[in-house]
């Protein structure tokens, strides 16, 4: 990740690049990835570390942060530029914590309020646009037919 300083003398003041690093959930996206589909994890990666939400059974924050691209329990996929803010690290830092009080661990849905409807969120509030469509595709479609799709993937607790 690049950070540069925008030279007004705030040395906290970067221009940061934003990323979503994308894993796989199931092997099968390895066929479903090549039509546009997949069961997919997300997480924003900025001043060298990524945030994520995922289920736990509390309702406290399910949003988290690990080392860049080695989220525990998926399988690292590929990593999508997604533009850059002029956040300072402490400012970032505040943002994600004040986002997390919406994304306690017992309210995630694996088709209404998952981890990438997170990442989605970040991405519009920083840079005024959605992450790419086909990140979280399949839960959309799901949405029409909720009653078919379960509301979490079993032992998937983080």
């Amino acid at each position: 990740m690049k950070e540069v300083s925008n030279g007004d003398g705030d040395s906290g003041r970067t221009t940061t690049h934003l990323y979503l690093n994308v894993y796989d959930l199931t092997a099968i996206n390895n066929y479903l990835y090549w039509f546009g589909l997949g069961i997919f994890h997300s997480g924003i990666e900025a001043f060298g570390m990524e945030y994520a939400f995922g289920a736990h059974d509390y309702p406290t924050s399910g949003v988290f942060e690990v080392e860049p691209k080695s989220c525990p329990g998926f399988i690292y996929r590929r990593t999508v530029w997604l533009g850059s803010t002029n956040m300072s690290r402490s400012e970032f830092r505040l943002f994600v914590e004040n986002l997390a009080v919406n994304y306690h661990g017992d309210t995630y849905h694996l088709i209404s309020k998952n981890c990438n409807h997170f990442t989605d969120d970040v991405c519009r509030r920083l840079l005024g646009k959605p992450i790419p469509g086909w990140v979280n595709r399949l839960a959309r479609l799901g949405s029409f037919c909720n009653c078919l799709f379960p509301e979490t993937i079993p032992g998937h607790i983080t």
